[in-house]
């Protein structure tokens, strides 16, 4: 997240304006969906530089939205300011989308486009509080926390997944996932991205639903993921080790990917996406690194380099 300020000519006075640009995420997969060790989900997820967030908030007489892409979009943002006047008061303010990227489509726009909108209004106030305060007023990260951490630090993250609920479980709301490591993505790499305009992934009630058709999720393959990122994914992005990053991810995804394909109709939501990444794996001979970011459309591909 990248946070920019705009002073009134006197330095006394309150901020006028305030953007913020919050980065699109991939969600390369869940440790243990049915919190076998009564931690629930766990993520893996990663930062990208494309496809981000960029909102201005500007004090003024009367609230207004301005550049929304979608009508439902504007209806989001009139919620997130409703719940932010009523929790911290503060004066009018127009909120102008400078860019996002389009919604249910796999890259975290839900929950970045809320905590650009929170930050910036609290930004105006002088105030600054703690992400996973904002997340939690506006209703994000109820299972994952990549897009929140990402919001704050960036790169490929790996979460605590959510349990317990405060310190030594005392406190009467559950946490938010907290990080347990993170590590910059190696500059050579790149990530090939293929989307398909005319599905969405799921969301809202279809998702709840979606997700409460599916079986336990054996906590043999839960334990399997964990050694993967453990032992595969972890060290090899630490280690510019593409060859162990890739199969770690790829092994991952494809798991992950066959326990959802029921609520999703297939390891891929979407037939084109899957046969797009099948004739890249084809004409490079390599199959490792492939998957879909959360209910997709978008599928990706890591590529060891440019060339």
């Amino acid at each position: 997240m990248q946070l920019r300020l705009d002073n009134q000519p006197d330095s006394l006075s309150p901020l006028s304006a305030v953007t913020v640009d919050a980065p699109a995420r991939l969600h390369l997969g869940f440790l243990d969906p049915s919190a076998s060790l009564g931690r629930a989900f766990g993520s893996v997820g990663l930062t990208i530089d494309a496809f981000g967030t960029r909102i201005t908030a500007q004090r003024a007489d009367e609230t207004q939205i301005l550049g929304a892409h979608t009508e439902a979009q504007r209806a989001r943002i009139a919620q997130y300011l409703g719940l932010l006047h009523g929790a911290y008061g503060g004066p009018p303010v127009v909120i102008e989308v400078q860019q996002a990227p389009r919604a249910h489509a796999g890259l975290g726009s839900g929950t970045q486009l809320a905590l650009a909108v929170g930050t910036a209004f609290v930004s105006l106030l002088g105030r600054s509080p703690p992400t996973a305060d904002l997340a939690r007023l506006l209703g994000r990260g109820a299972r994952s926390g990549i897009g929140l951490l990402g919001f704050d630090h960036g790169g490929l993250i790996v979460d605590s997944g959510r349990g317990g609920s405060g310190p030594d479980g005392a406190g009467k709301q559950p946490r938010m996932p907290s990080i347990l490591t993170r590590q910059p993505f190696p500059e050579a790499w790149r990530i090939l991205l293929v989307d398909d305009t005319r599905r969405e992934g799921l969301h809202g009630d279809e998702e709840r639903r979606a997700l409460a058709t599916l079986a336990p999720f054996p906590q043999t393959l839960a334990a399997h993921l964990c050694h993967l990122v453990l032992m595969l994914v972890l060290p090899g992005i630490t280690e510019h080790d593409f060859d162990a990053f890739a199969k770690g991810i790829g092994e991952l995804q494809q798991t992950i990917g066959e326990y959802f394909a029921p609520a999703q109709g297939g390891v891929f939501s979407s037939p084109s996406v899957a046969a797009a990444l099948d004739a890249a794996a084809a004409a490079t001979q390599h199959r490792t690194g492939i998957g879909q970011t959360s209910w997709g459309p978008t599928g990706f591909a890591f590529v060891r380099s440019a060339q």
